[in-house]
């Protein structure tokens, strides 16, 4: 199995998404205890795509914008600024009880008091993303892509984008672009719906290229089995997790790349971070080495980013893992959920453990 990027392609990257807001209190302080937040345009999925767009890669993000919104206005506004192209239907709101955008309520934790999040996405906009709203032939076949990055997270939102990504996957395969999928499983999106999710995931994932999650990921979504605790035994822990990646092999059998990351708490602030891939028939492993952490929100998304940037680039199995583990760790270092490398050299910095001052 090889990775094949279409030529002549518009766009590098495009990930379809739900747009929200995150609200976080400064200093570290929890949600239940401030007055104070500042507030960010941000997703998930444009968190792995950040990083391909600030180092220079042309970018898209397929999503609804509640119209007339001024959530609506600043996302769009974050967007550009994050050198993103976008798209996506106008929806009225319908009242002041209809469509909204979400919010993520969300603290970063301090030393032994971990994060907490609560998402509020009641009435959002994106559980009606519809591919009669995008020309998926004109968006693939004319324009062109190469890799399209899609979540768990929207492909569980509702029925409809299940069958959103469904036809995106398709779309893609026929056109000849990669497909990406984060597995990113959420107990509170699958309850009731584990039948259904199951079989949907399992499609998406039988034309994926890439496949990430971590243990949890591809046992609860996938049914692959995972690996058996290996306590504080890094060795037993990485050869449990080469376990799970082969069995996933074993059924997925048009995936060229396996990803998952490896972390380790010490408290919110310093945490180990590593990671595995098997990358078109090459076993790669970071083990897990200390990071200190800002905000961990985005971290693996950061990781996600990374190693999507080196296949673009088509670089070596080791050196894609490499960048993806420094790019995760650079999101770890900042605030919007999203890593915004200044450029490649701050990241193979960072994978070097070179922090000093470059002048």
């Amino acid at each position: 199995m090889s990775l094949s990027l279409r030529p002549n392609s518009t766009y590098s990257l495009i990930t379809p998404t739900s747009m929200g807001v995150r609200l976080t209190p400064p200093n570290g302080q929890p949600m239940n205890a401030s007055n104070q937040f500042v507030m960010q345009a941000t997703s998930a999925e444009t968190n792995v795509a950040s990083v391909s767009s600030y180092l220079g890669l042309p970018v898209k993000v397929l999503t609804n914008f509640v119209k007339g919104s001024p959530i609506a206005h600043l996302i769009k506004d974050g967007l550009r600024a994050r050198r993103m192209d976008y798209e996506g239907p106008e929806v009225d709101q319908g009242g002041p009880w209809g469509y909204r955008h979400q919010f993520n309520l969300a603290d970063s934790g301090f030393g032994t008091r971990g994060p907490r999040v609560h998402n509020d996405r009641a009435g959002e906009v994106g559980r009606i993303l519809n591919v009669r709203d995008f020309d998926l032939e004109r968006i693939f076949g004319e324009e062109g892509v190469q890799i399209v990055h899609m979540s768990g997270l929207i492909a569980a939102l509702s029925p409809e984008t299940g069958e959103f990504c469904l036809d995106i996957a398709r779309a893609a395969k026929a056109y000849g672009t990669m497909i990406s999928f984060d597995l990113n499983h959420r107990a509170t999106f699958w309850e009731g719906r584990e039948d259904e999710l199951r079989g949907l995931f399992t499609e998406i994932a039988s034309e994926s290229d890439i496949l990430i999650g971590n243990e949890e990921d591809f046992q609860l979504c996938l049914g692959v089995s995972g690996p058996e605790s290996g306590g504080s035994d890094i060795a037993a822990q990485m050869e449990g997790f080469r376990g799970m990646i082969d069995a996933a092999r074993e059924t997925f059998t048009k995936t060229s790349v396996f990803a998952t990351t490896l972390r380790e708490v010490d408290h919110a602030n310093r945490h180990l971070w590593g990671g595995i891939t098997w990358h078109a028939g090459e076993w790669q492993s970071i083990e897990p080495r200390q990071i200190q952490v800002l905000d961990r929100i985005g971290g693996g998304d950061g990781f996600v980013g990374g190693l999507l940037y080196g296949i673009l680039r088509g670089w070596s199995a080791e050196k894609c893992i490499q960048f993806g583990w420094a790019t995760g760790a650079l999101a770890t270092t900042m605030l919007t959920a999203y890593g915004q490398p200044a450029d490649e050299e701050q990241i193979w910095s960072i994978w070097s453990g070179n922090a000093r001052v470059r002048r």
